[in-house]
């Protein structure tokens, strides 16, 4: 009997510890890990410097909460910014807390303009969270079951279809826009490349906030250590947070522009966030998180592509750097795909979307590891696309 709440559909396997791309069952099994705790440990599983970090950290301090100066903090938060192009951070524990955070702006901001019902764009097959906010922001049918979200606080549009944002200027309650760069739950869908810097020019010619959700896109994960590094745009809010601690769980909501002064003292909290020990992780993560780092993320990730591109020429490759997504075709049954590739291939992956294979390995994953996971793949592929 399992006293847990059955929220997950476990698998039956159980991984004891774990080192760089792998992970082990007690019996001493590896398992090439290509999902990394779902885009968390983006350097790895035990790095040994954020290791080292965590343990000397551990030692010496780990909370005293925010009504006292953090120095790991500041630095944490100077750190980020930089490397974001933003202005302001608030740290939280998770990407469900920093969307939440998000949409708290977007209400002040709102409630600044005079506004009495706010109501924030957001996107077909989009994933923000699990907080009642965050839950109505997204769109999966089946997360927001039962839960009487607030659906009167938010216009849904479909994703990459600019237009569909621009036919809503004259929508006086709007205030801001809440995209995903790329979408990671929703299958991995990834739009065009001005896709945007559109968006932002409709959010500066009707004076909304651009807030982008990059809890799973951010930290290098798709080559760059923010998605929308790739435009040439700010955005006046970001979010991130997975990747951030490397498994350590930390969010955080970054400002610039007209959102940058919108929190004064009181406004928000977190009893966790940002805590000497949290900070301390980010800013080791950081360290290592190098340009290096980045190239080998672009680098080996194209090969992964190239050879399923060269192999299936029927499979729909999406997604950006380490952040991949492979379309199946519609008469493929994956319902086993994930089951497979862990019991036939010793390969870790998961299924979105229905029938997109996600790949989220870590970062900075060697070339000969990259082979093994390319090799498994094609042979999972080969055995499910008749």
């Amino acid at each position: 009997m399992s006293y847990l709440i059955p929220t997950y559909a476990r698998q039956p396997i159980c991984f004891v510890r774990g080192q760089g791309s792998y992970l082990y069952t007690a019996d001493g099994t590896a398992y090439l890990d290509a999902l990394t705790g779902i885009a968390v440990c983006g350097l790895g599983h035990c790095h040994p410097a954020i290791s080292a970090a965590i343990k000397e950290q551990a030692d010496t301090l780990i909370h005293t909460s925010n009504l006292y100066q953090i120095d790991w903090q500041e630095k944490a938060g100077k750190i980020l910014c930089q490397k974001a192009g933003m202005d302001k951070v608030f740290f939280a524990n998770s990407g469900a807390e920093a969307n939440e955070c998000a949409l708290k702006l977007a209400r002040l901001y709102a409630h600044q303009q005079g506004k009495s019902r706010p109501k924030v764009i957001v996107m077909e097959n989009a994933f923000h969270g699990r907080t009642l906010l965050t839950v109505t922001a997204t769109a999966n049918t089946k997360a927001r079951a039962g839960f009487f979200t607030l659906d009167d606080d938010f216009i849904r549009v479909p994703f990459n279809d600019v237009q569909a944002v621009a036919s809503l200027a004259d929508d006086k309650d709007i205030c801001a826009v809440l995209v995903e760069p790329i979408q990671g739950e929703g299958g991995l869908h990834t739009p065009a490349d001005d896709y945007l810097e559109k968006l932002y020019h409709i959010c500066q010619e009707n004076d909304w906030l651009l807030m982008l959700d990059e809890v799973q896109t951010g930290n290098g994960r798709t080559g760059k250590y923010f998605a929308y590094q790739y435009s040439t745009i700010k955005p006046d809010v970001l979010t991130t947070a997975k990747g951030l601690g490397n498994g350590f769980p930390v969010g955080a909501c970054l400002v610039a522009g007209r959102a940058k002064d919108l929190f004064g003292a009181g406004s928000h909290g977190s009893t966790y966030g940002g805590t000497p020990f949290g900070s301390r992780i980010v800013c080791a993560v950081y360290d290592n998180l190098t340009n290096d780092v980045l190239t080998n993320a672009v680098h080996e990730s194209e090969f992964i592509r190239q050879s399923v591109r060269e192999t299936f020429p029927q499979i729909d490759i999406r997604g950006r750097g380490m952040m991949m997504g492979f379309g199946l075709p519609d008469d493929v049954d994956c319902t086993h795909i994930v089951d497979i590739a862990r019991d036939e291939f010793h390969l870790l992956i998961n299924l979105t979307g229905g029938n997109v294979v996600r790949l989220l390995p870590a970062l900075n994953i060697s070339h000969q590891d990259t082979v093994i996971l390319t090799k498994k793949l094609l042979a999972l592929f080969t055995q499910i696309i008749k």
